[in-house]
C-alpha cells in the first residue's frame, strides 16, 4: 500500500532544497555579475588607477587677448580601505594645518552615503580640495607615512583680467544631479555652472586620461601596470575665441560704476557680441578657491543682485527706442505714409479724454522729425489709425497684426544667445487683452506705440533692434563666442533673419535716427570722423525713470550696434546717450580723445543713489519682483476699468442732454428729427496757430 504521507514530505524537503540552490544561484549572480565590489577589491589590492584631468581650455578675446587660463591644482584624495586606522592622525593633521575634528567629521561625511552617494571603500574620494603649494609641498615630503592617501593635480581657472564675469562663467564642485545626468563626472569633479562655462562645458572640458598603477603584495606601487599599456592620456579642452573687445568691456564696466542696469554691443554684419555689461558685476577671481561659497553667498544677500545679468535676464519697458519698430510697422503696412502723413502733438496725444503727454517741439510732424525729436504724439496717433484700420476687420486682428511685426524684430521671444539664463521679454497679442480688460479698443493700449504699458524687453533685444536697422531689416542670433576649437560655430549663429519690415521704411527709421543725433535728443552722441544713428528712450518707472540710448555707427559701413540702459537713470540723455557715444568712438576709434577720456572718468564717478538700506534675501528679491508684475498688470486692468466709466459718463451725459434738448423741442413745438448732439468720432488736427500748445511737466520730456 503506498505511503502518501511519505511521498509529501519528500516532495517538501526536494522543494525546500531547490529553493535553497535558487538562492544560492541568485546571490551568486548578484555578486558575480550585477555587483563589483569584489572586482573593485581585487583591483584595489592590485592596481592603483590615478586619473589625469585634462587641461580645460583657455579663453581669449576676439584680439586674441587671453582672458582665461589653468593653474595647477592638488587635491588630497583616500582611498579607505587602505587608509582607516593606519595613519598617525596628528601627524597627519598638523602636515595639512587642519584639526582633528575637521579630519574626523571629513572622514565621517566621506563615508555617509546620504551625503556622498557615490561612495566606494575600494576607490579614490576627494578628502581636500584645492591646497596651496605649501601645502602641497609640506604633504608630499610625508605622504609615505599615510597608507591610503594620495595627490591627484588638477587645474583652476584664472582670470587675466576682472572684467567680464557674467559673459564668462564660473566652475563649481558637480551636484549629484550632475553625475546622474553624465557619468562623465565623479564626486570632487567641477562643471561649468554660469556663462560661457556652463554653454561650453563639454568643449571646454576635454577628455580624462588614466594611468593604471601595479601593486605588490603590501600595497606599494610598483611601477606601470604592463609598461603603460592600457594607459589613456588626457586630451586637453578646446580653446575659445569670444567676440568681446576686452578693452571695450573694461571701459563699459567703468562707466556704469555705481548704477544699476547694462550695456550690450553687437556687430551687426556678423551677430558678435562685442561686450555685455551687466553692472553692478563682480570680480571673476572671487569665485574660485575655497572662498568661493562665501563669496558666493555675500553676493546672493546683496540688494543690487549683483550675481544677475541684467544685459539678458532684466525685463524692461524700452521706452523711445520702440518708437523706430513702430516707425517700421507703419510705414511697411502703408497705415502711415512718410511725407504726407502729419500728425498732430499739442504738448502730447489728446483724444476722448486721453492724454499721453509730450515735451514742446513744433506740430504737426511727418515720420523722421517725429524720431528726431522723440514725439509721443505722432506714434500714439500711428497706432491708433493702424488698429483702427479697415482693412483688418477688427482691432483685434489688427494688434494680432502688429505683433507679427514686433515677433519677427525679435521680440517677445528668446533670441537664442549662446549663454543661459536669457530672458524672453513681454510683447502682448489679443488674447493677452481679452484676458485682461474684457472689453478694449485701440485707446486701451495706446502706450504699448510707445514703448510703455505692457511692453518689456531684455538689453540684448534693443541692441539687437539697432542692430536690425543697422542691417536695414535682418539680424543675426547674437551669440558670444566666435570659434571653438579654432572652428566656427553651427550655421544656426550664421543665418540671417528678416523682419517683415520692408528696406524703404527701416531707410526713413535711419533719416529719423540721424535727426535724432543731429539736432534732436541724441545731439549729445555728435562724434568727428563717422557718421552716428541713435534714439534715446525715458522709460516710465516706479520712481524716477530709466535712461535709455540705441544706436550704430558708422551709418553706412556699421561695425558696432549698441544698447545702454541705466535704472533710474532719468532722461535717455542723461546717462545713455553720453555713456552709448563714448563705447563706439572706443570701438570705431580704438581710442577715445583726450576730452572724451576726461569725460568718462567723470562719468564713472557719476553715482546714482539707490538707497538700499539693508541686505536683500534672495526672497524679498523674488517677492519685490513678482509684486512689481502684479501691480503692472493692476495699472493695466485699472486703467481700463478708468476709460470704461469715462465712456459710459459720457454715454450718459449725451443721452440726458438728447432728452433735455428734445424737452425743450416740444415745448417750442420744433420738429424732432433733427439730432440734438452730432458726434465727431475723427480726431481734428489742429495747426499751431489754432491750438498754442503747453508746456508739459519733466517726467513727459525725452
Amino acid at each position: 500500500m503506498k505511503d502518501f504521507h511519505l511521498e509529501k514530505r519528500r516532495l517538501v524537503l526536494s522543494g525546500i532544497a531547490v529553493g535553497i540552490i535558487v538562492i544560492y544561484l541568485v546571490r551568486l549572480f548578484t555578486l558575480q555579475i550585477m555587483s563589483d565590489d569584489y572586482r573593485k577589491s581585487a583591483d584595489s589590492n592590485a592596481f592603483l588607477k590615478k586619473i589625469e584631468f585634462p587641461s580645460r581650455g583657455n579663453i581669449t578675446d576676439r584680439n586674441g587677448k587671453l582672458l582665461v587660463y589653468n593653474q595647477p591644482a592638488y587635491d588630497i584624495m583616500v582611498v579607505m580601505n587602505e587608509a582607516e586606522n593606519r595613519i598617525d592622525t596628528t601627524d597627519f593633521c598638523r602636515a595639512l594645518n587642519i584639526t582633528k575634528q575637521y579630519f574626523v567629521q571629513r572622514m565621517n561625511d566621506i563615508k555617509d552615503r546620504n551625503k556622498n552617494p557615490g561612495y566606494s571603500r575600494f576607490t579614490q574620494q576627494l578628502f581636500l580640495r584645492q591646497i596651496s603649494d605649501t601645502q602641497f609641498s609640506a604633504f608630499q615630503e610625508k605622504m609615505f607615512r599615510f597608507p591610503g592617501f594620495y595627490i591627484q593635480r588638477r587645474s583652476v581657472r584664472q582670470y587675466n583680467m576682472p572684467i567680464a564675469a557674467h559673459v564668462l562663467g564660473d566652475l563649481a564642485e558637480v551636484s549629484q544631479s550632475d553625475i546622474e545626468d553624465d557619468n562623465y563626472y565623479q564626486p570632487g569633479d567641477y562643471i561649468g555652472k554660469q556663462g560661457i562655462e556652463k554653454a561650453y562645458e563639454k568643449d571646454l572640458r576635454g577628455v580624462k586620461g588614466v594611468q593604471i598603477m601595479l601593486r605588490d603584495a603590501h600595497g606599494r606601487i610598483k611601477g606601470h601596470y604592463q609598461n603603460g599599456e592600457y594607459d589613456q592620456k588626457p586630451v586637453p579642452g578646446k580653446d575659445l575665441k569670444l567676440g568681446l573687445d576686452a578693452k571695450l568691456q573694461a571701459l563699459g564696466e567703468k562707466l556704469m560704476e555705481g548704477k544699476l542696469g547694462a550695456i550690450v554691443a553687437i556687430e551687426p554684419k556678423t551677430g558678435e557680441v562685442l561686450c555685455m555689461v551687466s553692472s553692478p558685476t563682480y570680480d571673476p577671481r572671487s569665485m574660485i578657491g575655497r572662498m568661493r561659497g562665501k563669496n558666493q553667498h555675500m553676493m546672493a544677500i546683496d540688494p543690487a543682485k549683483p550675481l544677475l545679468n541684467r544685459a539678458i535676464m532684466g525685463q524692461y519697458p524700452p521706452g523711445s527706442t520702440f518708437k523706430t519698430g513702430q516707425a517700421v510697422t507703419y510705414l511697411t503696412e502703408h497705415t502711415t505714409d512718410p511725407i504726407h502723413s502729419l500728425y498732430p502733438c499739442h504738448g502730447g496725444f489728446y483724444f476722448k479724454g486721453l492724454h499721453v503727454g509730450c515735451h514742446f517741439h513744433p506740430s504737426p510732424l511727418s515720420v523722421v522729425p517725429a524720431l528726431g525729436t522723440s514725439c509721443n504724439g505722432f506714434f500714439c496717433w500711428g497706432l491708433y489709425y493702424m488698429l483702427t484700420n479697415p482693412k483688418y476687420g477688427n482691432v483685434e486682428k489688427a494688434l494680432d497684426v502688429w505683433r507679427d511685426y514686433m515677433v519677427s524684430m525679435g521680440f517677445g521671444y528668446k533670441l537664442g544667445i549662446d549663454i543661459p539664463g536669457e530672458k524672453r521679454g513681454m510683447i502682448p497679442n489679443s488674447a493677452f487683452y481679452d484676458n485682461a480688460f474684457g472689453k478694449w479698443n485701440a485707446l486701451s493700449v495706446i502706450s504699448i506705440s510707445i514703448g510703455q504699458g505692457e511692453v518689456n524687453l531684455t538689453p540684448l533685444q534693443i541692441a539687437n533692434l539697432g542692430a536690425t536697422i543697422a542691417n536695414r531689416g535682418y539680424y543675426i542670433t547674437p551669440h558670444v563666442v566666435s570659434t571653438v576649437g579654432g572652428k566656427p560655430l553651427p550655421a544656426k549663429f550664421h543665418q540671417r533673419h528678416y523682419t517683415k519690415g520692408s528696406r524703404a521704411s527701416y531707410q526713413w527709421v535711419i533719416e529719423g535716427m540721424k535727426a535724432s543725433v543731429a539736432g534732436g535728443t541724441s545731439h549729445g552722441a555728435v562724434h568727428p570722423g563717422y557718421q552716428l544713428a541713435g534714439k534715446t528712450g525715458t522709460a516710465q518707472n516706479r520712481g524716477r525713470d530709466h535712461s535709455v540710448f540705441m544706436g550704430f555707427a558708422p551709418v553706412d559701413t556699421p561695425k558696432i550696434a549698441i544698447c545702454v540702459y541705466v535704472e533710474n537713470g532719468g532722461f535717455g540723455a542723461v546717462y545713455g546717450v553720453p555713456i552709448g557715444s563714448l563705447m563706439i568712438e572706443q570701438y570705431v576709434n580704438g581710442k577715445l580723445t583726450r576730452n572724451d577720456s576726461i569725460m568718462a572718468v567723470t562719468m564713472q564717478h557719476r553715482h546714482i543713489d539707490y538707497g538700499f538700506d539693508r541686505p536683500m534675501t534672495h526672497a524679498d528679491s523674488l517677492r519685490v519682483d513678482s509684486i512689481k508684475r502684479v501691480m503692472a498688470v493692476k495699472d493695466s486692468i485699472r486703467k481700463a476699468e478708468e476709460d470704461k466709466l469715462a465712456k459710459e459718463r459720457a454715454a450718459a451725459d449725451e443721452q440726458k442732454a438728447k432728452e433735455e434738448q428734445k424737452k425743450k423741442e416740444e415745448k417750442q413745438g420744433k420738429p424732432l428729427n433733427d439730432p440734438a448732439v452730432i458726434e465727431d468720432n475723427e480726431p481734428k488736427v489742429e495747426t499751431e496757430r489754432e491750438h498754442k500748445p503747453k508746456r508739459d511737466s519733466e517726467k513727459d520730456r525725452e
